[in-house]
């Protein structure tokens, strides 16, 4: 019997098989039912059974075993993407889904080798289904992945708006108790609180900034005409108040304005210093050189101190990670490690670029933003 219909004929034992199967993915199967176990399964086979029935060339086998099967005609899902995500909204994790996958194709197998004993010329039939498996899986794991990215965007997105509230209050609050003058250990109590509670804030825009971004609606910018020379002075005066041992320099030259979104540049160079003083020599300054052309202005972030790694400034802007070989002087890690990835938001937002180069002598990180940019809102 071919394996098409012996898959139509043995679709209850297969699903029985199935479901017992799915019963043992725990903690998510626990309390499911026989309907829940078995979602879309039946859907899934009958899919594989109409596949093997159709003449396919070799061309198109070989597409649909890497995952590229063309879209069905009638349908905006298929059985196995409908399946992925509801076991993602199950609870179920990507290695469970992907192993059901692994015991069907055992299991329809098996009983088809036990029951009919197929010979040689059945051996097609056996890799049509594989084919139609790696497809099926290769569907599932794609929006598997998606849903589990947009769950997780969600989520973040709720933390980054219900924590604002309180940590409003907390601000409020100390800068209540600083206003008081009620006594050196209140006012150092007070000041204490609104550095965490800026330190705090400053996490709290990193995290939604990278949700914006993870949601495809980038970094949002109001353009003005602005000099940079102002907004970057006033930028650094600020980290100097907050870092009054470290030497940080501003040098200028050239024409410096232009139309951009002045707080969020201050937000990139915050983002770019910063770095720097966390990761540069503690002795040394950190220079900041803005210079302007006729088309564009470039601003450098100077440190000196150990070199970047090759391979560290290959992912250095990318989100949530940090180089092995990038140590802060305490060895301790305050941030979400967002501020470069964020700082080329910032850039990209303006139409501009960002890079990276260092070695034994300096670590350089360049801006160059041309003069004019749109705001998002007028695309």
């Amino acid at each position: 019997m071919r394996l098409a219909d012996f898959i139509l004929q043995n679709a209850e034992p297969i699903l029985t098989q199935w479901e017992a199967f799915a019963a043992t993915l725990l903690p998510a199967a626990a309390n499911m039912q026989s309907s829940g176990l078995r979602d879309h399964a039946q859907q899934i086979l009958l899919a594989i059974a109409e596949d093997l029935r159709t003449s396919q060339s070799r061309e198109a086998q070989f597409q649909k075993s890497v995952g590229r099967a063309p879209s069905p005609l009638d349908a905006t899902e298929t059985a196995a993407q409908t399946h992925a995500l509801l076991r993602a909204r199950a609870g179920f994790n990507i290695n469970q889904m992907a192993a059901e996958y692994r015991a069907l194709r055992a299991s329809v197998l098996r009983l088809w080798i036990d029951d009919c004993e197929p010979c040689e010329a059945d051996l097609d039939d056996v890799i049509r289904f594989s084919e139609a498996i790696d497809q099926a899986l290769a569907e599932s794991v794609s929006f598997f992945t998606a849903q589990v990215e947009e769950d997780r965007n969600l989520l973040l997105g709720m933390l980054g708006h219900d924590m604002r509230s309180p940590l409003q209050a907390i601000q409020m609050t100390s800068a209540y108790l600083a206003a008081l003058n009620a006594g050196g250990k209140v006012s150092e109590a007070a000041a204490r609180l609104i550095r965490s509670g800026a330190r705090m804030q400053a996490l709290l825009d990193d995290l939604t900034d990278f949700n914006r971004t993870k949601l495809g609606l980038g970094i949002n910018v109001v353009p003005r005409n602005v000099d940079l020379t102002q907004v970057l002075a006033e930028e650094l005066d600020e980290i100097r108040a907050i870092h009054p041992d470290k030497q940080i320099l501003l040098n200028v030259s050239g024409d410096l304005r232009g139309t951009w979104d002045g707080q969020r540049l201050q937000q990139l160079l915050q983002n770019l210093v910063l770095n720097a003083i966390k990761y540069g020599a503690k002795n040394a300054p950190v220079t900041v050189d803005a210079t302007g052309d006729t088309t564009q202005v470039r601003i450098d972030v100077i440190n000196q101190g150990p070199a970047i790694g090759h391979a560290t400034l290959e992912c250095i802007f990318d989100p949530l990670t940090r180089g092995q070989d990038r140590q802060t002087a305490s060895g301790a890690e305050t941030s979400l490690g967002l501020g470069l990835y964020i700082a080329r938001e910032i850039a990209r937002a303006h139409h501009g670029a960002i890079e990276a180069r260092s070695d034994e002598t300096q670590t350089v990180f360049s801006v160059s933003l041309p003069r004019g940019v749109e705001s998002e809102k007028d695309h």
